[in-house]
C-alpha cells in the first residue's frame, strides 16, 4: 500500500512538472502571448531558486524512499543521476539561504549532464535501445522497470523531468529579464 502510494503521489508531481515544463516551453518560444499568460513567469524568476531546490528535494527523497525504505535497488544509471542530483539540494539550499543567484549557472551544467542520462536511461527502459549494464554484483539491469504509472512514467522519466524543471528554472532565474 505504502509503496502505492509512493507511485502514484510522485508520478502526479511528475506529470504536474510536465505541464509547468509545457507552460514555460511555450512561453519562452512564442514571444508575442498576450502578457497576462506570461504574468507567472516574473513570479518564476523571482523564486527560480526556491522552486529549483523544492524539485531537488523532492528528487533526492524520492529516490532515497524508493531506495532505503521501499527497497529498489538503484542500477548504475540511477547511481549516476543520484551524483548529479544530490548535490543540487545543497547547492540550492546554500543559494537560497544566502540570496545569491550565483549558483545557477553550476546547478544547470549538473542538470544538463543529468537530463541526458536519465532520458537516455528512460529509452533503455522502454526497449529503444539495449541496456549497457547488465546485472553484475549487486546492481540490478538499467533495463528492469520498477514503476509504470500512467502508462509511461518510471524511475528514470520522474528524474528526467525533474532535471528539465531545473533547467528551466536556472535559466529564468539567470535571465535578467524575463517579461
Amino acid at each position: 500500500m505504502f509503496t502505492q502510494i509512493v507511485n502514484f503521489c510522485l508520478s502526479l508531481l511528475t506529470v504536474i512538472g510536465q505541464i509547468i515544463i509545457i507552460y514555460l516551453a511555450i512561453v519562452i518560444l512564442f514571444k508575442n502571448i498576450k502578457p497576462s499568460f506570461k504574468k507567472p513567469l516574473a513570479w518564476i524568476e523571482r523564486h527560480s531558486l526556491l522552486f529549483s531546490f523544492i524539485v531537488a528535494l523532492i528528487a533526492m527523497l524520492g529516490s532515497l524512499t524508493y531506495s532505503d525504505v521501499i527497497g529498489y535497488e538503484p542500477c548504475k544509471l540511477c547511481w549516476y543521476q543520484r551524483i548529479l542530483m544530490y548535490p543540487e539540494v545543497f547547492l540550492f539550499g546554500l543559494a537560497l539561504f544566502r540570496k545569491e543567484k550565483s549558483i545557477l549557472p553550476y546547478a544547470l551544467t549538473l542538470a544538463i549532464i543529468g537530463q541526458f542520462i536519465a532520458f537516455y536511461h528512460f529509452i533503455i527502459q522502454l526497449g529503444v535501445l539495449p541496456a549497457p549494464c547488465t546485472v553484475s554484483g549487486y546492481s540490478v539491469s538499467c533495463a528492469k522497470v520498477f514503476v509504470l504509472q500512467f502508462g509511461y512514467i518510471t524511475i528514470p522519466l520522474m528524474a528526467f523531468t525533474a532535471f528539465i524543471m531545473i533547467i528551466f528554472f536556472s535559466l529564468i532565474g539567470m535571465n535578467k529579464k524575463t517579461a
